[in-house]
């Protein structure tokens, strides 16, 4: 992890967009450049945060999903900014579009269901327990395949998830009204993932 200097800062924000922001300040800049600065603050004093800081568990993430030939953000530079009491991580973004973009714009292709069955199953046996799991941080990518957004709150473990581990991750999966109604459309789509290996 980098130390940035305030000015450092302000010279790599020039000119970007404010892609999400809260009471607190901007979380996801676009860089002049494309490039995305996702900022992370420590919320609380006492947290697993303190010796393992957010960014620096997107950029490990990054490395133990694209290790597995799963789709994801390429990581630039993860960075300490003193001056903003932030952590930084600095990556190339996932081209394509979210499984949400799509499916509101009505352009989803009837296999799609399918395809997204068969990628959480791989997911699953990957050892991939992803709690931010849902259809706007699932991209498909121009080249067809689907990768995954947002993966600071990601657990990679060596052996598949357990049963109870990803019935709690489709549980992530149907949190948003509009995914699980687009999700429920295939009846028994989701009962299909509980036992996959």
């Amino acid at each position: 992890m980098q130390t940035l200097t305030h000015d450092a800062y302000l010279a790599l924000c020039a000119g970007a967009q404010v892609l999400e922001r809260d009471l607190h300040g901007d979380k996801v800049l676009r860089l002049a450049n494309g490039d995305y600065l996702k900022l992370f603050r420590r919320k609380r004093l006492i947290s697993s945060a303190a010796w393992y800081p957010y960014a620096q568990r997107f950029a490990d993430n990054a490395v133990a999903l694209r290790q597995r030939g799963i789709p994801c953000p390429e990581l630039v530079a993860v960075y300490r900014i003193p001056a903003v009491k932030r952590d930084a991580v600095l990556y190339h973004p996932l081209a394509g579009r979210t499984l949400r973009e799509i499916i509101a714009a009505g352009e989803e292709s009837p296999d799609l269901r399918v395809r997204l069955d068969d990628f959480i199953a791989r997911l699953h046996s990957s050892g991939i327990y992803f709690r931010s799991l849902h259809l706007g941080n699932i991209v498909l990518t121009p080249s067809g395949e689907l990768g995954l957004i947002d993966i600071a709150d990601m657990r990679v473990g060596s052996r598949p998830l357990r049963v109870h581990q990803r019935r709690r991750n489709l549980q992530h999966l149907q949190r948003d009204p509009r995914d699980r109604q687009w999700l429920a459309a295939a009846p028994g789509f989701l009962s299909t993932l509980h036992g996959r290996s």
